[in-house]
């Protein structure tokens, strides 16, 4: 008898709480660990107070690997959510983090489902010091997608701009000729980039439609082979199958003073390839959300 793969799971969580996991290999790794505080290889981890190890904290920041508590009673945002529904979760700063980041903060997210199926994201981070200090982070939405075949996938809307090449000291470069295709290990920064980047996945005649504000940067990652067989929570070969888009804050940091606040959004959607290709010259969306 065929081993069937169990894709609801309802154990007891944090407190004795009843939490319900939901597992679907389209989206994260099979090898992905779900026992926090380790982060989960897959979904939308999000990085903050920094971005990858450009600093001296943890890599990709502690926000990914906490408990985030659900607000009952959400304020309203100035985007209208009308017709999605939505949950507001809180990060506040804790003892620990203040150990190494000793700065006090807010930091609100609301997930959004629309209609059709879109997903958006809503980050908004408040300076609650009190001592009168600023302070200042990266950031950036850690997006899985899952693809069919990396080798038949192209992005577009990143052509001819400017990325730091992670794979080269963060040396910069300017993107040469057409739309992004893969052949081997990719890990750029993209910066300056315009608010839509499709994601073309050629053998599914699928498009993931990325849509953006107040994140300026777009990170693209893939590991390939040989950088995936030494990653403990990622398959040999699941490589193949995903490709990171992620719209980041990197180049340029963003800084605080008490009482600020700073959002940033992203929006994906599906929709078929033919509707999106060859509409996103950069040179032609810029400026057009």
């Amino acid at each position: 008898m065929s081993r069937e793969t169990v894709y609801v799971k309802q154990c007891k969580g944090v407190n004795g709480l009843e939490k319900i996991i939901l597992k679907e290999n389209r989206g994260f790794s099979a090898e992905a660990n779900f026992n926090p505080p380790r982060s989960i290889r897959g979904g939308i981890p999000i990085c903050f107070p920094q971005f990858s190890n450009l600093g001296s904290l943890e890599h990709h920041g502690f926000a990914r690997n906490k408990l985030w508590t659900l607000d009952p009673n959400p304020p309203p945002f100035p985007t209208s959510s009308k017709s999605r529904a939505f949950i507001d979760l809180l990060l506040k700063n804790s003892e620990d983090d203040s150990k190494n980041w000793p700065h006090r903060y807010e930091f609100r997210l609301r997930i959004a489902l629309g209609p059709t199926g879109d997903l958006m994201l809503t980050s908004r981070i408040r300076n609650t010091n009190t001592d009168g200090k600023s302070f200042t982070f990266t950031f950036a939405y850690h997006t899985y997608l899952y693809v069919t075949d990396i080798s038949e996938v192209r992005i577009e809307g990143l052509e001819t701009l400017d990325y730091l090449d992670n794979l080269k000291n963060r040396e910069r470069y300017t993107e040469q000729g057409d739309a992004i295709t893969f052949e081997s290990e990719v890990d750029k920064v993209y910066v300056s980039t315009p608010t839509k980047i499709a994601i073309i996945d050629h053998e599914r005649k699928r498009t993931f439609e990325i849509r953006k504000d107040g994140l300026p940067d777009a990170v693209v990652w893939n590991p390939w082979d040989k950088k995936a067989k030494t990653i403990t929570d990622m398959g040999d070969h699941e490589y193949k199958h995903m490709l990171c888009v992620q719209p980041a804050c990197v180049e340029k940091a963003i800084t605080l003073k008490p009482g600020e606040e700073w959002k940033g959004r992203q929006e994906i959607s599906a929709v078929p390839s033919s509707y999106c290709s060859g509409q996103l010259d950069p040179r032609k969306v810029l400026l057009h959300f």
